[in-house]
């Protein structure tokens, strides 16, 4: 199966009575993926930008008033600089700042493509999933893998989901998201990777999550 398209009729359709509550639960993740992983200037991103001011309605937060508050101190999107920035985290070739690819941090060498990667890959397969992804992306890079926790999800796999999330993308999300929060390069991605984190934790918290705890290389 190649990557699921993420459009603004996905964010707003009904969950199938076969998936609910899961599918409700993906709405939020197919945004951040979204955010995460495609340049903000590209025309089908305008719709799911949209959707930002109501980030509050998206996920049964905890905390939904602080929520709210950080949807007062969301940064202008539409901004060229937002563009410039996007390109600078997430594509610049060397990115040291805040690399998005879970291979960077749980592999000792630091390397795209790494034995982390092969073990992500192995389990996407046998959860018959693939992407077509851009430029030969890596399927470790944090805004795919939100792309991935989604379908699982609406397809009605919340083991799956679980496993992504305690097995692959927790044990160094925590750290890629600090490092994007203090990027000192854009406040539009450090404030999105605040949201990001805050989701997570909401997630781990209300899911009995209990996340891999593998060294760290980065």
């Amino acid at each position: 199966m190649t990557e699921a398209p993420v459009t603004p009729g996905a964010l707003a359709r009904p969950p199938s009575p076969a998936v609910a509550p899961d599918a409700e639960v993906a709405l939020l993740p197919r945004l951040l993926g979204a955010l995460f992983y495609r340049p903000p200037a590209v025309l089908e991103m305008r719709p799911l930008l949209d959707q930002l001011p109501h980030l509050p309605d998206l996920f049964p937060w905890r905390n939904v008033e602080a929520v709210r508050l950080e949807c007062l101190r969301m940064p202008d999107w539409a901004a060229q600089a937002v563009q410039l920035e996007f390109e600078t985290l997430f594509e610049a070739q060397g990115n040291r700042i805040a690399p998005p690819w879970g291979s960077v941090y749980l592999d000792r060498d630091n390397l795209l493509m790494g034995p982390s990667t092969a073990r992500y890959r192995d389990f996407l397969s046998r959860n018959g999933l693939s992407f077509a992804a851009r430029n030969r992306e890596p399927e470790d890079q944090f805004g795919l893998m939100l792309l991935a926790f989604a379908w699982l999800l609406e397809a009605g796999r919340p083991q799956a989901a679980r496993d992504l999330l305690e097995q692959h993308l927790m044990p160094w999300s925590g750290r890629y998201l600090e490092r994007l929060r203090d990027n000192g390069v854009s406040p539009a991605y450090a404030w999105l990777a605040g949201v990001a984190g805050q989701w997570l934790e909401d997630l781990r918290a209300t899911h009995d999550l209990h996340p891999a705890t593998p060294r760290l290389f980065y």
